[in-house]
């Protein structure tokens, strides 16, 4: 069983130093048994963070919000919909289910703050107003975004125990890759303006299927992986969680090019790790 203490003590191993603004992915699970419950690692980190820290993690929206129009769903079940979803509240939602518990635990704990969009982010310390400021309603992960503001701020990626594939950061990149023909999604998102419910238009490239038809499976694993395996980056161990912390200005710089390349030849991709 590992205390907040002994966690807190694992992320420093990892690197994370006072004043760092680091966007976490964890899965609680690998943690381990935790006194006091999983509320503890986020509590951990902050500590290892300290007050001059900051603490971002994807929260997105539930079920449904970006899905219609999209063509995920059935035309029965986008008329159902249409007909029953409410309009997204961005300050009361659940976190999508996908992005695991502790966001949503993150999201709902005290002085956690979260922005005004259905790509939503939850933040908390130093810059999580910098982080939270108002971003475009479409390519909301690209320019003006809070994935660029974080990168400016020199930000870190903490993986605890969770999926390579899961890198957020990497919808940056996407969206301001200098590449053709990348996949443009067009959908609509229940909001509320002036006390009643409106189906508002958005669009973005594609972060459900990928970017670009060229994508093999996991790129962003892949990505991650020989990222890591090119600068000696082994990561280490927080309580029982394999994890890896990652510089996200020089993941940025590695995956432009990548991302280049694999768009004009898709065998470029044989020369990244296998995920």
């Amino acid at each position: 069983m590992y205390s907040r203490a002994e966690l807190a003590d694992g992320f420093r191993r990892l690197g994370v130093t006072p004043g760092d603004t680091v966007m976490l992915h964890a899965s609680i699970r690998s943690v381990g048994r935790i006194a006091g419950g999983p509320d503890q690692i986020h509590l951990a980190l902050k500590d290892a963070l300290t007050a001059d820290g900051t603490l971002l993690m994807y929260a997105s929206s539930p079920d449904h919000y970006d899905e219609v129009g999209r063509g995920t769903l059935r035309a029965d079940e986008e008329r159902e919909v249409l007909d029953k979803l409410p309009a997204l509240d961005p300050l009361t939602a659940r976190s999508a289910r996908d992005n695991g518990a502790l966001v949503e635990l993150l999201r709902t704990y005290p002085g956690t703050k979260v922005n005004a969009h259905v790509v939503r982010f939850a933040a908390w310390g130093q810059h999580a107003d910098l982080l939270l400021a108002p971003q475009p309603w479409d390519y909301a992960y690209g320019r003006g975004s809070t994935l660029e503001r974080f990168v400016e701020l020199n930000g870190r990626i903490l993986l605890l125990g969770c999926s390579h594939d899961t890198v957020t950061f990497l919808h940056y990149a996407e969206h301001v890759a200098d590449i053709p023909d990348k996949i443009v999604v067009r959908f609509k998102v229940p909001m509320t303006e002036n006390g009643h419910r409106v189906w508002r238009d958005m669009e973005e490239f594609d972060t459900s299927a990928g970017a670009h038809a060229n994508w093999p499976d996991r790129f962003f694993a892949r990505l991650v992986d020989t990222y890591c395996a090119t600068t000696g980056n082994r990561g280490g161990v927080v309580g029982d969680s394999s994890s890896v912390l990652l510089d996200a200005r020089g993941l940025l710089e590695f995956a432009l090019p990548m991302m280049k390349a694999v768009a004009a030849e898709a065998t470029a991709a044989d020369a990244l790790v296998r995920a």
